[in-house]
């Protein structure tokens, strides 16, 4: 049974709203991109939205009734998940002890597709297409494995959007001084929006 556009039109829209808005996926694809061009951040786009359909597939095939029966498990998964957002946010910034500053260097497929396992905010999204959003005319394999692409399908060009909004920044970033300053706004604002997804 294939569900109608009525029926896909709210699953889109949040999917939307979720891959689109400020988030730590977002943050770090436009900084990577500024310090490092596109073509080599493509490697974090496809690995941040493989991992993220991965978690919205486990989550809608079960994994969110076991967040559901313990609710504290999603509260450490969030106080984890902002503790390493912070971390992160440190080694943007260039603040680390001991360590020469080097340009923010993208994620490579592997490392952006576990980052999911600990990012707050894939979390909320995943757990709420699992409970909200989960087709009640399919099988539950089906269910998820719909959910999962279409947040792909919206995810992608979400993802690039904010990869681009680095390129087009980036000749302006030519000058360290600059670029310094950029990654430190983009590092202050990972750790406010970690911050925010702690509530």
């Amino acid at each position: 049974m294939l569900l109608s556009p009525t029926e896909l039109l709210p699953l889109a829209s949040y999917c939307l709203l979720m891959s689109s808005t400020p988030g730590p996926n977002n943050v770090m694809l436009a900084t990577a991109a500024a310090n490092a061009g596109y073509r080599r951040t493509l490697p974090q786009i496809l690995g941040s939205n493989s991992g993220v359909a991965l978690q919205t597939w486990l989550t809608c095939m079960g994994l969110g009734s076991l967040f559901a029966a313990y609710p504290v498990l999603h509260q450490l998964l969030r106080v984890l998940g902002t503790l390493y957002l912070v971390y992160l946010a440190w080694q943007l910034s260039g603040l680390r002890i001991g360590a020469a500053q080097q340009d923010a260097r993208p994620l490579s497929f592997a490392q952006a597709a576990l980052f999911q396992a600990v990012n707050p905010k894939s979390w909320v999204k995943a757990i709420t297409l699992a409970t909200v959003f989960m087709p009640s005319g399919l099988d539950t394999w089906a269910g998820a494995s719909l959910v999962a692409v279409v947040g792909v399908l919206v995810g992608l060009p979400s993802s690039t959007m904010w990869a681009l909004f680095g390129v087009a920044i980036r000749q302006l970033l030519q000058d360290p001084a600059k670029r310094r300053v950029f990654n430190l706004f983009m590092a202050g604002s990972l750790v406010v929006l970690a911050l925010s997804l702690l509530r």
